[in-house]
């Protein structure tokens, strides 16, 4: 609901403090676009995955849409 949205916007942001406190060795996925829910000094940490799990669903989508239309 895109009230309730605006309600937390802002609200949960994970950033490299956060992610020092965390348990070591944590991976970070997200769908992505990030909006405002991950800040961009975490793009180096080297437990964000949301790069890669964006590029593999990329993929992921094209073997789907084979599938279903019988190309493979």
């Amino acid at each position: 609901i895109p009230e309730d949205y605006e309600k937390v916007k802002g609200v949960y942001v994970i950033n490299r403090a956060m992610i020092e406190k965390a348990k070591k060795g944590i991976t970070i996925l997200h769908p992505l676009p990030r909006v405002d829910e991950i800040s961009t000094e975490v793009d180096d940490y080297e437990g964000a995955a949301y790069f890669r799990q964006a590029h593999n669903g990329l993929y992921v989508r094209m073997a789907l849409l084979a599938l279903i239309t019988g190309r493979v």
